[in-house]
């Protein structure tokens, strides 16, 4: 049976839904409706006569057939994609598009100084950017790449360093510090009002401490837990208490006096930002440039 232009499209939706094992996550890669997908699929099964998927309302799964498709295209359709992408390196504007999944402290620190630049360097590169602080799977939700702190990035992920590492320190507006006091040493927290952090494990974070080579981490008391860094900032300046937050997001309100920070002596660095991808094999041509353009940049050690 001879191979159509619309064999290609299917085998090419076929192997998202074999990575993702989701019409609906494949279908937002591929930048189709799940609907659209489905049909795609049922109608490659039907011209070829044989199922390829096992679906059912929880799981989808290859069938025998499926599988050996999969082994047999998966190859040389990632050949035929990376030799596409490679030709935007002859192009003289680059193009292309990236979906990536960013934290929120990502957005002020680094992309917000680069994109005016990327967007007036690269009009034809799109970029799709979804922000959330919870751990996020990049393959799973169809991502390209994601943007973390460097030791929150999954270990069997490639990683570029984009920051140098970054200052953490606690701080407090005037108005509570003249209330209830300033702690002197980190455990002194343990007598105060704090907002807690959750981490997008859904974990209490402990604020991390050290001075000379003592380190600290505390479980601080409190009766409000935010997992946003903009939430944190707004309840520090409103006098509910003492929060924790990287010192580059915090500096504007730094500046400005309506916070101060406490246990400055025992401010620690954490990991800079990274971004990370599956494989160095076919790193969409968006990535590369944006992940560019932030190492040129350097944002954050103008900030620094």
């Amino acid at each position: 049976m001879q191979l159509s232009r619309t064999d290609v499209a299917d085998f090419l939706y076929f192997l998202a839904i074999a990575k993702h094992r989701s019409f609906r996550h494949a279908a937002t890669e591929m930048g189709v409706t799940p609907s659209a997908l489905s049909h795609a699929i049922a109608a490659l099964e039907e011209r070829r006569g044989v199922r390829l998927l096992n679906r059912t309302t929880r799981s989808v799964t290859l069938t025998a057939a499926g599988e050996e498709l999969k082994a047999s295209i998966e190859g040389p359709l990632a050949a035929v994609g990376e030799a596409a992408e490679n030709l935007n390196r002859f192009r003289d504007t680059p193009a292309g598009r990236v979906r990536i999944n960013v934290l929120e402290d990502a957005v002020p620190l680094l992309l917000d100084p680069v994109m005016p630049v990327f967007v007036e360097r690269y009009p034809e590169v799109a970029v799709d950017i979804s922000v959330s602080n919870r751990m996020v799977d990049v393959i799973g939700g169809g991502f390209d790449a994601g943007i973390r702190y460097g030791g929150t990035v999954p270990e069997d992920m490639i990683t570029r360093r984009l920051s140098p590492d970054i200052l953490w320190v606690a701080a407090a507006s005037p108005r509570y510090l003249e209330c209830h006091g300033t702690p002197e040493t980190p455990h002194d927290l343990e007598h105060h009002r704090c907002v807690q952090i959750r981490l997008g494990n859904d974990q209490l974070y402990q604020w991390e401490f050290e001075k000379d080579a003592e380190t600290v981490a505390v479980a601080t008391p409190g009766s409000l837990t935010v997992d946003a860094s903009h939430a944190s900032i707004g309840l520090g300046i409103g006098a509910v208490g003492i929060i924790y937050a990287a010192e580059p997001v915090l500096r504007p309100h730094l500046q400005s006096g309506a916070l101060k920070i406490v246990l400055g002596d025992w401010a620690s660095m954490g990991s800079g930002f990274h971004a990370y991808y599956p494989s160095r094999r076919q790193v969409p041509t968006a990535l590369r440039l944006l992940v560019d353009l932030i190492r040129e940049m350097e944002p954050l050690a103008e900030r620094s």
